[in-house]
């Protein structure tokens, strides 16, 4: 896993000191719901989903990074490329933020910097992000960092047993 630097803070691998991360997020009433994060704040199934990380580079699922402060270590989210599509040129950016660090642009830096390292990676020619439209904060990141809308899919992604409409965002290499 590489180690990208992204203003004040880092985007680094996971590591099993990021359990208080996971416990917290897993107290948010959306986080659970839309990532693989757990929806207790048990011990063991934070440091589970710590372990997943680490394979999804293994596997070549992806690249889950935990955001750092760079001054403390102290992690306050994640962000991810993944690569479901990469034969096809494509991959996928994900994110999220702990409740209490929002606010800071925390994920415009990180959406900046996993954006300029995954579109000089040579297989990657697209990278897309999905948005649901009520998620005002992380589709104005997207936008904010260049990404572009082009269009609402319908339909397109399953949060809490309900089929929900998603924006999609994109951004070309250049």
């Amino acid at each position: 896993m590489p180690r990208l630097v992204a203003g004040e803070f880092m985007l680094r691998a996971f590591e099993l000191g990021d359990v208080a991360l996971i416990q917290e997020a897993s107290a948010d009433p959306f986080i659970p719901l839309i990532t693989t994060v757990p929806a207790t704040d048990s011990l063991i199934e934070a440091r589970a989903f710590i372990l997943r990380q680490h394979s999804r580079s293994e596997t070549g699922a992806g690249y889950s990074f935990a955001i750092a402060e760079r001054e403390t270590d102290r992690a306050v989210g994640q962000i991810g490329l993944w690569l479901d599509n990469i034969g096809h040129g494509r991959a996928s950016v994900g994110y999220w933020i702990l409740a209490s660090a929002r606010r800071r642009g925390i994920a415009g830096t990180a959406l900046r910097a996993i954006t300029e390292w995954g579109l000089a990676l040579p297989e990657v020619a697209r990278l897309e992000l999905y948005v649901e439209p009520w998620n005002t904060g992380s589709w104005k990141t997207a936008e904010r960092t260049g990404y572009e809308r082009e269009g609402l899919l319908r339909g397109w992604e399953t949060v809490n047993g309900q089929r929900r409409d998603m924006f999609m965002y994109a951004k070309l290499r250049p």
